[in-house]
Formats: C-alpha cells, structure tokens, sequence
C-alpha cells in the first residue's frame, strides 16, 4: 500500500450491516508512503491507521481524473495540535 498527503483512505466494513469509513490522509508515517498513516474520517475522529486487507487508498491524482473534490486543504503536520499528529 503507498500513499501520499490528501489521498484518501476507504475501509470497508467487514460485518453485515457496518458501514464502510473514509477519511483523508494527514500524515505518512511509514518509509516510501507505507503505512502507518494518520487519517481524520469523515465523523472528525483522527487516529493512528494500519490499514488492513479491507481497506483501500483512492490517490488525489486519481479523484483529479474522476471528476471528485481535492480536499479544501490537508493541514501540515505541525500546524495541527500536538495530539492530532501523534494520533492520541
């Protein structure tokens, strides 16, 4: 999986009835756009994300080419309050 700042994480719901979670990508924690990512979801919530097997990356690039909104504007990691960055 490899991501950059203002893609888009999708994580499907794995049970009946759960609904799926997105949410735009913050940070890239991880060597080369790996994870772990921090990610704010569409409900506000931001965290700390391994994406597992049920989850996807939609690419900026990509949502361009689509017709779908870029994000207003992805805050820069230090501009965020200190536990947004880390996650907490």
């Amino acid at each position: 999986m490899h991501a950059t700042i203002g893609d888009r994480l999708h994580v499907h719901g794995n049970h009946v009835g759960e609904a799926d979670r997105k949410g735009e990508i913050l940070e890239v924690r991880g060597p080369d756009g790996g994870p772990p990512y921090v990610v704010r979801f569409e409900d506000g919530h931001t965290g700390l994300i391994f994406p597992g097997p049920d989850a996807e990356v939609e690419t900026a690039a990509a949502r361009h080419a689509l017709g779908r909104p870029l994000p207003s504007s992805a805050p820069t990691p230090n501009a965020m309050p200190k536990h947004q960055r880390h996650g907490w």
